[in-house]
């Protein structure tokens, strides 16, 4: 009964939905503040109703009602509380409820908390969004419906894929899905911009918190994903340009050029046309990647669903949605006012420099994306775009824009000093090639260590210029410090987390240069008293215990660590093998240090007393997580910003954020 009640609740949804995308829109434009208010209720119901649905399957997951197909295909009795409830997005039809469900309390939000949002734009973004939820109601309704019952009903389930009984990957999907999801804000933002005819600072500082949530969330949800692949799959890597990894990154950085770019739009009235593009862009993207994951056009361990039939009306959805917006803004964006001019030489130049530096990296990672599929579609062969591409075409193009991204905010808004900002930097500069020259050295002067020398002289100069950044702010060392303290704290909070933001990214270039250059792997067969040396480790082999938990047996391997004669540590990776399904996994054993990661994974016995042992010493790694957690904090910091909870800035704000010049 519950399941039922649960499919009818979506079905109701739907109706609501499509009326939320019809009045309100109508009400605008005819300046009917009843019709307009209807959105407000509409998304209340429509949460209520979708709410009920997605705690229906849940319900269903807890209880193991297998008479649910979804449910039997996707867990089992035997499974943790933890992997049942995570077992209600860990597939395509719950994964889809998990999307409408966020897409339905995004726009809740709106309706809620939008008080502050003239009613005729609020009533658009409202309808907007709702026509986005009646897509995927309709594509959940007709293609996937998470509700189907079997008869008769198994006594038990198919189980979860091993790869996902994870703490990290059970909450690594709804992040994602928050940043997919939230860019739909940015976009519906912009297309009822597009509708009234009209993009101001107002607008930008409207859009810009829903922006900044949705890059927030996706950018925890992919380092959840990377540090996932990291312990998991055994590997001892990171990242590896997987098509669905490409499929999280490219919504990730047409969102940080639309955050960007809306600092423009709010400050000086001007990129208001690309700012609309680019909300256009991040959403197409985010719903480009829900094709590739859902379509079976890629094979991949992150893919859902390999259903032609489902990737047909999901690609038909992004063509309706991506086209018709693209439309739209051809029609409408040249009425735009141009807005402000600025020199080239500018803080706006320097936001623009990078936001076109984003856009082609974005570019050239879809293109060796989807070049695969064209040349497979065409008839052109086989062609696999791996690594080494994306590595040649996407690394040049971060290196000027990180460069940048130091020298920007001390420039001027409209017209910039080049040469007084240079130097304002000179300590920094100082700084960064003290550091090329001593990693140079220090990792034995090689040609081949001149790039490796260089994205940490990068990692420096970004993280050097951005405290010279907040020194000035803050007038450090020409003030007294009690003054330099005062102003530190009525700095706004967006000036603390672009702070925080850019030094992490600085933390984020330094573990990636670390692990990528200087990783020390070594594979080989060991015995019970073996030792092997890795940078200077010693991993002696002690044997292998194997037991069983609940829902697997494992193979556990002991390592006893030293270095120098003085023990370290004891690492224990293991082997897996699931029942439900019948599938193995690889959980790798690791040990943080400041400069990096002891690593070490076991894999099959040779039959004749020996196994197969992976072991790592990756320099740097933990800088890229604690990196990403700052990228993070910086963004919910900024939020906090009391600027992003009103359309203008107040009176008593506005000489305090002057003096302040915040760039973000």
């Amino acid at each position: 009964m519950i399941p039922e009640l649960g499919h009818y609740a979506l079905v109701l949804a739907l109706f609501v939905a499509f009326a939320q995308a019809v009045v309100p829109l109508v009400g605008a434009a005819r300046g009917e503040v009843a019709w307009m208010e209807f959105g407000r209720a509409a998304a209340l119901v429509q949460m209520l109703l979708i709410g009920v649905a997605f705690g229906a399957l849940t319900w269903a997951y807890v209880v193991s009602d297998f008479s649910v197909a979804n449910v039997a295909q996707n867990s089992h009795s035997a499974k943790p509380m933890l992997y049942k409830v995570a077992g209600v997005w860990a597939n395509h039809e719950g994964s889809l409820l998990l999307w409408i469900t966020i897409l339905a309390a995004f726009g809740l939000a709106v309706a809620m908390g939008g008080r502050n949002l003239p009613p005729g734009l609020r009533a658009r973004v409202l309808s907007v969004q709702a026509g986005i939820t009646v897509g995927f109601l309709l594509f959940i309704l007709f293609t996937s419906n998470p509700f189907d019952r079997l008869s008769p009903a198994p006594l038990n389930g198919n189980g979860l894929n091993p790869l996902l009984q994870d703490p990290g990957l059970a909450f690594h999907p709804p992040f994602l899905y928050l940043g997919y999801v939230g860019f739909s804000m940015a976009f519906s933002f912009a297309i009822a911009a597009l509708i009234e005819g009209r993009v101001d600072p107002a607008w930008a500082r409207w859009v810009r918190p829903w922006t900044l949530a949705a890059w927030t969330f996706l950018t925890l949800g992919i380092a959840m994903g990377s540090w996932w692949a990291y312990y998991e799959l055994g590997w001892g890597g990171w990242w590896f340009w997987d098509p669905v990894e490409n499929a999280s990154f490219l919504p990730w950085l047409a969102g940080t050029a639309l955050l960007h770019s809306a600092v423009v739009v709010e400050k000086r009235d001007a990129l208001k046309s690309w700012t609309i593009l680019l909300a256009i862009i991040a959403f197409s993207l985010s719903l480009l990647g829900t094709f590739l994951v859902r379509s079976g056009v890629l094979t991949s361990v992150h893919a859902f669903a390999t259903d032609p039939a489902r990737g047909v009306f999901i690609l038909a959805l992004l063509v309706i949605v991506t086209g018709g917006s693209l439309t739209l803004y051809a029609v409408r964006a040249p009425a735009l006012k141009a807005g402000g001019l600025f020199a080239p030489i500018s803080r706006e130049g320097s936001l623009l420099l990078n936001n076109v530096l984003m856009a082609t990296a974005a570019g050239t990672v879809l293109l060796g994306t989807l070049y695969p599929l064209i040349a497979d579609a065409l008839d052109l062969g086989k062609v696999s775009v791996g690594p080494p591409f994306f590595n040649m075409v996407f690394v040049p193009l971060m290196v000027p824009m990180i460069v940048v991204m130091a020298a920007g905010p001390l420039l001027a808004w409209k017209r910039g000093d080049l040469p007084g900002t240079l130097m304002r930097l000179r300590v920094a500069l100082a700084i960064t090639i003290a550091a090329f020259v001593a990693t140079w050295a220090v990792m034995g002067g090689g040609v081949g260590q001149l790039a490796a020398a260089g994205g940490i002289a990068l990692a420096v100069w970004l993280f050097c210029g951005t405290l010279a950044e907040f020194a000035e702010r803050i007038r450090l060392f020409r003030v007294s410090p009690g003054e330099s303290l005062r102003r530190a704290a009525r700095l706004p909070r967006a000036a603390w987390g672009m702070t925080i933001t850019h030094a992490g990214l600085a933390v984020v270039v330094a573990g990636i240069t670390g692990s990528s250059a200087w990783q020390v792997e070594k594979i080989q067969v060991m015995r019970p008293g073996e030792t092997v040396e890795v940078s200077g480790y010693s991993y002696t082999f002690t044997g292998v215990v194997e037991g069983r938990e609940d829902n697997y047996a494992f193979t556990r391997g002991r390592f006893e660590v030293g270095r120098e004669g003085r023990p370290i540590t004891v690492m224990e990776p293991e082997k897996r093998q699931y029942a439900n399904p019948p599938r193995p996994t690889t959980e790798a054993a690791i040990h943080g240090t400041f400069l990096g990661d002891l690593y070490a994974a076991i894999g099959d016995a040779d039959g004749t007393g020996g196994w197969v042992t992976r072991i790592y010493f990756n320099p740097l790694v933990p800088w890229m997580w604690t990196g990403g957690l700052m990228l993070v904090f910086g963004g919910l910091v900024s939020l906090t910003d009391r600027r992003h909870r009103v359309g203008a800035p107040t009176r008593g704000r506005v000489a305090a954020d002057a003096a302040a010049q915040p760039a973000e």
